[in-house]
C-alpha cells in the first residue's frame, strides 16, 4: 500500500489523541471524553425516486483555521464574507452529517457519527434516528465512507459492544488493511496511536458481518462505490441510483463548505496524502458540475444537499432549491 506517510505523520501529530481527554489549547478542534452531552437531534428528510433519505446532523466541531494547510486569511476573508461561515475564537463551525436511505424495505445508513468520542455538542445521530421512529436493530446496513472516529464511532456503545446488532458492515479493503496495519500504526506518534486503536474498535464488533469493497463495485443494492482517495487511502464515496435519480454522497471530499470550493487546493491536517487529496476534489468537483450530479457530504452545510458549479478555476456550492421538494 503505498500512502504520503510523512504527510500522514504530519496530519496526526497535529491532532494527538490525548486531546479526546483535554481539548487543544487554542486550536479550535475541541474534543471531549466520553460522556459528553449530546447535541439535540436535528434532521431534514426528503424523497428521491424511490428512496426515502434522511440526512443525520450529529453536531458541530470546529476547526480551527490552523488545521487547513496554508491558510491565507487574506485569500479566506472575501470567501468568508460571503456568510456561509464566520469564524469564532480562530475556528469555523463544521457540520458533521450521516444518512439513513430507506428503499426497497430496506433501511441503510451511510456513516454513523461521533457517538461518545467527541463532543460537546455532538452525538446526536442515535437521537435523530429514533426521533425518525427508526430503531438501530433494523438497520440491514451500514456504509463507511472511512474509519476515522467523526465517522464510525457511531457503531459502537461506550463499553465497546455493536449498536447496529444486525447490519451488515461495507467498507472498502483497503481502508480496512490501512488502519489494521500494526507496520503504519508504529510509525505514527505514540500520542496519536489512539486514532487506530478507535478505528479497530469501532469496527470490531462486525468482523462477522463484513462486506470489503474492492474498488468501484456494487456497495449494496443501488449503490456504487466511487474510490476517493487521499483523506485517507480508502476514502470511499456512495453514487445512489434512486429508480433513475440519482445522488452522490461523497464523505470528506469537502470538509468547509465556505472556503474548499473556492479554495479547492486547500487541505486540512488530517488528510493522508494532501496532494491527492486536492486531486481526487477537483477531480470530482469537475465531474459533479459537468455532469450536474445531486451531491452532500458529511461536512456540507446542513441539510447538506446542493449541486456544483464551476467558477472559473474553482467552484460553488448551490443549495438544493426546497421549492422543489428537495
Amino acid at each position: 500500500m503505498t500512502i504520503n506517510r510523512r504527510a500522514f505523520l504530519n496530519g496526526l501529530a497535529a491532532a494527538p489523541v490525548a486531546a479526546l481527554a483535554t481539548g487543544f489549547a487554542g486550536s479550535g478542534w475541541a474534543w471531549a471524553a466520553p460522556g459528553a452531552a449530546e447535541a439535540a437531534p436535528v434532521t431534514h428528510s426528503f424523497s428521491l425516486g424511490d428512496a426515502r433519505i434522511t440526512v443525520l446532523l450529529d453536531g458541530h466541531l470546529p476547526l480551527g483555521t490552523q488545521l487547513f494547510n496554508g491558510y491565507d486569511a487574506a485569500k479566506a476573508k472575501p470567501v468568508l464574507a460571503q456568510g456561509l461561515h464566520r469564524l469564532q475564537d480562530g475556528a469555523l463551525k463544521i457540520p458533521v452529517n450521516g444518512y439513513l436511505v430507506e428503499r426497497g424495505g430496506q433501511k441503510l445508513l451511510i456513516d454513523t457519527g461521533t457517538a461518545q468520542l467527541m463532543g460537546p455538542g455532538l452525538g446526536a445521530l442515535g437521537a435523530g434516528l429514533a426521533a425518525a421512529g427508526v430503531t438501530p436493530e433494523s438497520i440491514d446496513t451500514v456504509l463507511l465512507t472511512h474509519i476515522h472516529p467523526d465517522h464510525s464511532g457511531g457503531l459502537i456503545t461506550a463499553d465497546g459492544t455493536e449498536v447496529f446488532a444486525n447490519a451488515e458492515l461495507v467498507v472498502a479493503q483497503r481502508e480496512w488493511d490501512f488502519w489494521h496495519d500494526d507496520a503504519i500504526m508504529a510509525g505514527v506518534p505514540e500520542a496519536s496511536r489512539g486514532f487506530f486503536d478507535m478505528a479497530r474498535t469501532s469496527v470490531a464488533p462486525y468482523a462477522g458481518r463484513l462486506k470489503l469493497l474492492q474498488g468501484e463495485e456494487e456497495a449494496a443494492p443501488g449503490f456504487t462505490a466511487l474510490e476517493l482517495p487521499g483523506h485517507t487511502p480508502g476514502h470511499t464515496g456512495f453514487m445512489l441510483d434512486a429508480g433513475g435519480e440519482g445522488l452522490l454522497f461523497w464523505g470528506d471530499l469537502i470538509h468547509s463548505t465556505a472556503l474548499q470550493f473556492a479554495l479547492p487546493d486547500w487541505t486540512i491536517a488530517f488528510d493522508t496524502d494532501p496532494a491527492q487529496t486536492a486531486a481526487t476534489r477537483r477531480r470530482m468537483l469537475d465531474r459533479a458540475a459537468a455532469d450536474s450530479l445531486l451531491v452532500t457530504g458529511a461536512h456540507l452545510d446542513f441539510p447538506a444537499l446542493g449541486r456544483v458549479l464551476r467558477q472559473g478555476d474553482a467552484f460553488a456550492y448551490q443549495a438544493a432549491p426546497w421549492q422543489f421538494g428537495i
